[in-house]
């Protein structure tokens, strides 16, 4: 087995990653495996984006109010 010595470490879940895709995956697989990642991508963006608004006091108001806006 070879090593690599890289000048910054990769992150856990860039060990899991390649741990993972380092078996031959069938295509489908593959393809979902995928899909699971950016779906829990997507649902983390979400709940940063929510997380934020509320920070911020925004409302149903606050977007009419922006798309009034010159």
């Amino acid at each position: 087995m070879t090593t690599i010595n890289l000048e910054k470490p990769l992150t856990n879940l860039q060990v899991e990653l390649l741990k993972l895709f380092a078996r031959n995956v069938p295509e489908d697989r593959l393809l979902a495996i995928k899909e699971m990642i950016s779906d829990y991508l997507l649902d983390a963006a979400r709940d940063e984006a929510d997380k934020a608004w509320e920070r911020k006091g925004y409302s149903e108001e606050t977007v009419k109010e922006w798309l009034h806006k010159k």
